[in-house]
């Protein structure tokens, strides 16, 4: 594996990722805007990747991935930087006394990443095979317990004021505890680890269903982001540079310094640059919060990402080995 990171970047990285990923997004975009979709037709497809395809991705390959101590190292390495992320932000927080509002808005925009909407799709794209499937699907499950739990407690406090704190965490247990997600990477991890192999008339349909992610969420993008209204465009770029440089930084010292094998590395730090998740702006909406600055921030981050994530590819082919 150690020269496909660098072969990739002499090969056709840019008919690999960038194109696939902008035409799937122009044809979701299109569909909204010549009406063969209507306004709400968004949330069919969202419940089919959040209820179906996602969970039915998460579980098989949660139940087939082998949890050795390296796989184990994998995970932490990946937790990592989300929490030295928080920590930084409170610091800055207590420092410099800034607004909660602004610490709610600065923690959500650097660890809520589309890491399987958008984050599986591109490491498919950008390095087909099993392999790179699977270790994408474990670090997307892993980091997302972490990153969707810290988000929602956020929006939570923010909605409470702090009124409450324990009742906050109270709603946070519920709403995971119900968690299509979440329960499949639960049940998967159980399967994995008691050594229960899935039936191959199961399994069968499971990756066929699960297959189906990367399209119908690309897709999906496209057509999240017809129709939104986008203000604060500079300080929605400046959030933007939380996910596009800070936390992937932080991701790639962290994999450097923990002699991650090259594809393990790579995927760990792409995973920690994916854009804002789209699922932020139904949140943001919700929890009527910053709403018109997410849906910048998200459409800033998605746009984007086909050139930096390309980048950060290429300084990872640079840094392969070390």
């Amino acid at each position: 594996m150690q020269e496909t990171i660098r072969e990739m970047m002499n090969d056709d990285v840019l008919m690999r990722t960038i194109i696939p990923i902008l035409l799937l997004i122009g044809a979701g975009y299109l569909s909204r805007k010549l009406g063969v979709l209507r306004p709400g037709d968004e949330r069919v497809l969202s419940a089919y990747v959040y209820y179906f395809a996602l969970p039915a991705l998460f579980f098989v390959n949660m139940a087939e991935t082998d949890f050795t101590q390296e796989a184990f190292r994998f995970v932490l390495v990946g937790i990592v930087p989300v929490l030295i992320a928080l920590a930084a932000h409170i610091i800055i927080y207590l420092t410099f006394k800034v607004a909660k509002e602004t610490l709610y808005l600065l923690i959500v925009s650097t660890v809520f990443g589309s890491l399987a909407f958008f984050g599986i799709p591109f490491i498919t794209f950008a390095f087909p095979g099993a392999q790179a499937e699977k270790l994408a699907t474990l670090a997307s499950a892993s980091i997302s317990l972490v990153s969707v739990a810290l988000s929602i407690t956020v929006l939570e406090l923010y909605r409470l004021e702090i009124s409450s704190v324990l009742e906050g965490l109270k709603r946070v247990a519920r709403r995971l505890s119900r968690n299509p997600l979440v329960a499949s990477i639960f049940l998967g991890t159980l399967l994995s680890l008691i050594e229960v192999n899935i039936p191959i008339a199961l399994s069968t349909p499971l990756h066929m269903l699960g297959s189906t992610t990367s399209t119908v969420a690309i897709f999906m993008l496209g057509v999240f982001l017809y129709g939104r209204k986008y203000a604060n465009v500079s300080k929605a770029f400046r959030l933007s540079l939380l996910r596009i440089v800070f936390l992937p930084t932080l991701a790639m010292l962290m994999a450097l310094s923990s002699g991650l094998p090259d594809l393990e590395r790579a995927i760990l730090v792409l995973m920690h640059s994916m854009p804002v998740a789209v699922s932020m702006i139904v949140l943001s909406e919700r929890y009527d919060f910053s709403k018109e600055t997410i849906a910048s921030l998200i459409l800033i981050s998605s746009l984007g990402a086909g050139i930096y994530l390309n980048l950060w590819l290429y300084l990872l082919s640079l840094l392969q080995s070390i």
